[in-house]
């Protein structure tokens, strides 16, 4: 059983949890994840780690309620417990000198960018992070994400706050104009078409950019194959083999069905928690 020391909303249908996980805490690196069930009968589902801290033993776990598992997860108040959380998962983000890196966090891509942009800057690198999202009462962390970085920028679709538009539109003008000097590697973390938007403006400038893939996942040891992706013509497994990935080899076209392959199934298993729940 893993407490939850603190249960808090961060926007809407978004909740921050700190849970107690020494183990996990004392050798958590950027980039890795944990699988956590709610309960005995709850579905696994993968959650970045979004902070840690080694002497206290916690893990800061951000988590958008998307289906029934992740409002199970957001339900467990205060004092209560994860059934299960196992971890670190995945390999770690490669952190060293680069020189000027952009990191892109759209919506709760925040979470995830987070500790990668930290990293980054205590490297020595001049790290620029674009944050995005629908409306201003979606974004959260901005304050972090504005310490972990040299230069923030904000962005909304709507122009609630920061400039009106999508992350893609400053990635492009800094790629253009070279105004930050030559771009060494961009990290993209957010929604799937995002992600994909932002490799396809990399491509022509021949700048690395990596995706944390948020793919469908069952155990997180690579014996399940549910997490496969095509990259670079090659089968991988996003529970082992990432979660980041090279974003303009990964087969977008493949990764995007097959994150719908039980959309039906978790309809009717949503509809079903809320009648319980609501009667």
């Amino acid at each position: 059983m893993n407490r939850v020391l603190s249960n808090r909303p961060l926007a809407r249908d978004i909740h921050e949890l700190v849970v107690e996980a020494p183990g996990i805490a004392a050798v958590a690196l950027p980039g890795h994840f944990v699988v956590a069930m709610a309960d005995a009968k709850g579905e696994r589902i993968p959650l970045t780690i979004a902070d840690h801290d080694p002497v206290r033993g916690t893990l800061t776990l951000v988590v958008m309620t998307v289906g029934t598992s992740t409002r199970k997860v957001v339900s467990v108040p205060e004092g209560g417990n994860l059934f299960a959380l196992a971890g670190p998962l995945g390999i770690p983000s490669e952190i060293r000198g680069f020189g000027t890196v952009v990191l892109i966090a759209g919506g709760v891509g925040a979470a995830p960018v987070y500790p990668i942009a930290r990293a980054l800057k205590e490297a020595g690198n001049r790290v620029i992070v674009i944050q995005g999202a629908r409306h201003k009462d979606l974004l959260f962390w901005s304050d972090r994400l504005s310490s972990a970085s040299s230069r923030h920028i904000l962005v909304t679709d709507d122009g609630s706050t920061g400039a009106k538009g999508l992350v893609t539109a400053p990635l492009q003008e800094l790629l253009e104009t070279r105004s930050e000097g030559p771009i060494a590697c961009v990290w993209a973390i957010g929604p799937s078409p995002m992600m994909r938007a932002c490799a396809e403006i990399t491509r022509p400038f021949s700048v690395k950019t990596l995706v944390s893939l948020n793919t469908l996942m069952v155990d997180g040891t690579g014996m399940c194959g549910g997490c496969r992706v095509d990259v670079g013509g090659k089968v991988r497994f996003t529970c082992v083999d990432g979660p980041e990935f090279d974003g303009h080899e990964v087969d977008w076209g493949l990764f995007f069905s097959r994150q719908k392959v039980y959309h039906a199934q978790e309809q009717c298993s949503l509809e079903r928690y809320v009648k319980e729940i609501i009667p």
